[in-house]
């Protein structure tokens, strides 16, 4: 969803989070996540890898920036677009993301 579509009070499946459209739920339930509250205090990184390893390959970084994006939505921060993440997810990990 657009993150500036996203009310937090209605936040009750996937497609209601911010930068979460069909496909990217339908990715999270190929790593076991079907709800927003599973997304509470996972690392984005450790999501990332999962998402790797469920499609056999490295996913692009900017797949990282989104997940960045939701958890920190569902540890309480505000609905952001998901290029807001691209410079700390550079400084956090660097230019190449291992897997």
């Amino acid at each position: 969803m657009n993150p500036t579509k996203v009310v937090r009070e209605n936040v009750v499946k996937l497609t209601d989070l911010p930068n979460v459209g069909k496909t990217v739920a339908t990715d999270f339930a190929k790593i076991g996540i079907t709800r927003p509250e599973q997304l509470c205090g996972e690392d984005p990184y450790d999501l990332y890898v999962r998402f790797c390893k469920a499609f056999g390959e490295k996913q692009d970084p900017c797949m990282l920036d989104v997940l960045m994006s939701i958890t920190d939505f569902m540890n309480g921060a505000d609905a952001k677009v998901w290029w807001d993440y691209t410079a700390e997810r550079k400084v956090r990990y660097g230019e190449k993301i291992r897997v």
